[in-house]
């Protein structure tokens, strides 16, 4: 999910490495021991809270979070997991750094794709490094990945660290315990879970499905009108960040991989929705009203209600998938769908499910009560 390149509150600018995050870990937590279990990976920010929320309210396991580089490095999206879980009570719940670095993707090669191929409205974590914007409390892009920005941890430095920074043994170890009994849902870039993926080859079977928030398909239409930001929302950036990855896990055994794309882009949230959702004041409900970007569709909330509620699905479909892995194609990094009988037989590709449409009453509602009432670890 996109973040934001200003906040609201300024608490200061530092570079920081690995070394300074190193504080004690809260410990093993099981919010709802006995339910669904579930791994979020996603290149979290300041407001990307209601994701887990939404899991435990429903009354889901959530196993741990796992940061991922994609908006920003996967140092600084796993402090925003960090700082959030810490606000509400939650350092329970355990989270793992992913990978600094896609597997091949870098800034330098991303600018230079964009030389090629056309400029992206929004370039994430391969945006030229801009020290004035990062003071004034933008994530960190380019340069050092294993630097820290306060400044745009507007909801609080953490007190505590990561469980491990090895994100990708740390799934395959989760899925290995609970086998059959492990979603993992992708809101960001694919290379930890493609780490997984080549790591152990019964990943992805013993786990229990995947849901994704990404794999548009036919969008080119839509990002030749509109301003820019129609543009943008239509780019698919979360498999650019890592063509690479997203290849290998769409291509993986996962008993079921669920794309939640046009659904996703079709869903916001206003200042009113907001406001009212702050009518029960706390620390959740304050940073959804002060950092959300209601420009912006909310695409991983979207996603966690397919998860979460399938009947909330009003329309969907089925067809194979590849990702387009050439480096000098337009569509680097995009899907790209085939009929079972048009599926190319030299490659071995996956059925997926394609959401065209959820139910937006539903989901407001449910991010609502997430917000508002939220689970703790006591």
């Amino acid at each position: 999910m996109r973040q934001s390149t200003t906040t609201l509150l300024l608490v200061g600018w530092a570079s920081i490495t690995t070394a300074d995050v190193v504080k004690p870990y809260g410990g093993e937590g099981r919010v709802n021991p006995g339910g669904q279990k579930v791994i979020l990976d996603n290149d979290w920010n300041a407001a990307a809270a209601g994701q887990f929320l939404m899991a435990l309210d429903y009354g889901w396991d959530v196993l741990g979070l796992v940061s991922d580089t994609s908006n920003s490095w996967a140092m600084q999206c796993g402090m925003h997991a960090l700082a959030l879980l810490e606000v509400g009570n939650l350092s329970c719940i355990p989270v793992h750094k992913g990978a600094d670095y896609p597997l091949l993707m870098t800034p330098k090669l991303m600018d230079a794709w964009q030389g090629l191929e056309g400029p992206l409205v929004w370039q994430g974590v391969f945006a030229p490094y801009n020290e004035t914007a990062e003071a004034l409390g933008s994530d960190p892009t380019s340069g050092d990945p294993t630097r820290v920005n306060r400044a745009a941890l507007v909801e609080g430095y953490p007190n505590t660290t990561f469980a491990s920074y090895t994100a990708a043994a740390w799934m395959v170890e989760q899925v290995r315990k609970y086998p059959g009994e492990v979603i993992i849902y992708s809101g960001g870039s694919f290379t930890n879970i493609a780490m997984a993926v080549r790591m152990d080859s019964g990943f992805a079977a013993l786990t229990k499905g995947l849901y994704v928030m990404g794999g548009f398909v036919d969008t080119n239409l839509l990002m030749t009108s509109g301003d820019e930001n129609q543009a943008d929302i239509n780019t698919d950036f979360n498999l650019k960040a890592d063509p690479e990855a997203a290849k290998i896990v769409l291509t993986a055994d996962f008993p079921n991989i669920t794309l939640v794309s046009s659904a996703s882009n079709a869903q916001f949230i206003d200042e009113d929705y907001l406001n009212d959702v702050y009518e029960v004041k706390n620390p959740y409900t304050k940073l959804a009203r002060d950092t959300t970007e209601t420009f912006l569709p909310i695409w991983d909330e979207t996603t966690v209600i397919v998860m979460l509620e399938p009947e909330s699905v009003l329309n969907k479909t089925t067809f194979y998938v590849n990702v387009d892995t050439s480096y000098y194609s337009p569509t680097y990094g995009n899907i790209w769908a085939y009929q079972k009988a048009l599926v190319p037989r030299n490659q071995d590709l996956r059925e997926v499910t394609y959401v065209y449409s959820v139910n937006g009453t539903t989901l407001r509602s449910s991010l609502k009560s997430a917000l508002q009432y939220p689970k703790t670890c006591s």
